[in-house]
């Protein structure tokens, strides 16, 4: 089957949504399928052989000055092919993060409504690329924002469209008014021309579904899913060999250094931990009483550095300049790494996560994760627990805990009691390479692509 999948890159930043789009491409050509991955707006940046094309179109730099400058529409295509270089998109958009709220209201209007927007010529391209290029069996769109060129590759192709909705709402709630309503609109007006949209969780559709006025059975929920192959189980800082001298446990932070990702109440957490030893906060009988450590790891754009900084200040406020470490923004080598050197994961999101997929990636590097209950954890969280494993194969006993803890969302003294809690109970036996092979099996990004293809070939 031949499949085009087209993707968003995301300035230069690490995107969990492109760099998923890129494995689940890698993961269905191995399958035996023919996926071309195209980006859009930018390319794309992932911790992992990068299958795109070099090449770009509705290049970042084009669309943002037609919108600005419609004109520039009518400029001749050998400028415009100068325009849509990668090179040149990935150095002017650098500082994407930072532009005004009206314009990329504007704009996202303008792109979604396709041939009748000041970005016309850009459809026109890439339909024509694609008709002389690929005629493809299906198309994927990584979301429905990129999807104002729908009508145009419906009077084209024969093909069936097919829409991953991840996190179109999170865009849509950054647009002032009236653009948020008014994109909210010409989404819905593209929902009919949809073979079917593609979730990652019952939950998120669910939300979408009432959002945009799609009718559930055009809904097919894809559990999510990551490359496993060099991921390891288990932590090394857990214990040493002499009982008597428990490490220090750590805490670690994996997403974007953002509000939204709840970045101030882990900090917040962490000090109310630390002002304590958990002998305290759990009784006397706790197994563990030495101070916790917090390390992060993350992109974090300019437009977060005064959010960052107050973190930085709580921190040393409390006296913890020698218990915290930002490791910035990381390559996968050092991810892997990274899941090696912590404890316990907690990214308290502040917004329902329609993903999730740092916590598949703490899972299979065998560390437990504490997650509020909305969004994507609690479908996470069952079908983790859902795995059939043998129960002696840890030292923690098989119930909703196994893998990890869920608490109340935005509140930080319920996460404290669930940090706590699972601190307590971090296991310090590996789990055993038979049962670390279902886990994999499960969460695997091969499994993933399956299930997806299902969909598409239905």
């Amino acid at each position: 089957m031949k499949i085009v999948y087209l993707t968003a890159g995301a300035a230069g930043m690490f995107c969990g949504s492109c760099m998923l789009d890129n494995s689940l491409a890698r993961a269905m050509n191995r399958l035996g399928h023919d996926c071309m991955l195209v980006p859009v707006y930018t390319p794309i940046r992932t911790d992992e052989e990068n299958v795109s094309l070099d090449r770009v179109f509705f290049g970042g730099v084009n669309v943002y000055l037609q919108q600005k400058f419609p004109f520039l529409a009518y400029l001749p295509s050998w400028l415009d092919a100068s325009l849509n270089n990668p090179a040149l998109i990935r150095r002017l958009t650098s500082k994407a993060g930072e532009t005004s709220p009206k314009l990329l209201g504007a704009l996202s209007v303008s792109m979604l409504r396709g041939m009748q927007g000041r970005q016309r010529k850009e459809v026109i391209r890439m339909c024509d690329w694609l008709q002389a290029s690929i005629k493809p069996d299906a198309i994927l769109l990584t979301n429905l924002l990129i999807g104002g060129c729908i009508p145009e590759l419906k009077k084209r192709f024969p093909s069936k469209i097919f829409v991953t909705l991840q996190g179109d709402d999170i865009f849509l709630d950054m647009l002032p008014e009236p653009y948020r309503e008014q994109s909210i609109a010409a989404m819905k007006r593209l929902v009919p021309l949809v073979d079917k949209f593609i979730v990652y969780s019952h939950d998120y559709g669910r939300r979408m579904a009432s959002l945009l006025s799609i009718p559930l059975d055009q809904i097919a929920c894809v559990p999510a899913g990551i490359d496993t192959s060099d991921f390891q189980q288990g932590s090394n800082r857990l214990q040493s060999k002499n009982d008597s001298e428990v490490q220090p446990l750590t805490i670690g932070y994996f997403a974007r250094m953002a509000p939204e990702k709840g970045l101030d109440l882990i900090v917040d957490a962490f000090i109310a931990l630390s002002k304590h030893s958990l002998s305290t906060l759990l009784g006397q009988g706790s197994r563990r009483s030495l101070p916790v450590r917090l390390k992060m790891a993350g992109w974090m754009g300019s437009q977060h550095t005064t959010f960052w900084e107050e973190q930085k200040r709580k921190l040393d406020q409390a006296g913890l300049h020698d218990r915290w470490e930002y490791c910035g923004s990381i390559d996968r080598a050092a991810k892997v790494e990274f899941f090696r050197g912590i404890d316990l994961l907690c990214v308290p999101t502040s917004y329902q996560e329609p993903k999730g997929l740092f916590v598949l990636e703490s899972v299979a590097a065998g560390v437990p994760y504490v997650q509020p209950s909305h969004g994507a954890f609690p479908e996470l969280h069952d079908r983790l627990n859902a795995i059939d494993l043998e129960q002696s194969s840890t030292d923690v006993p098989a119930d909703q805990n196994r893998f990890g803890r869920l608490f109340k969302p935005h509140d930080v003294n319920d996460l404290i009691r669930a940090l706590s809690g699972a601190l307590d109970s971090v296991s310090i036996s590996p789990m055993p390479k038979r049962e670390i092979v279902k886990v994999h099996q499960e969460i695997g990004i091969d499994r993933m692509a399956s299930r997806l293809l299902d969909v598409i070939d239905a």
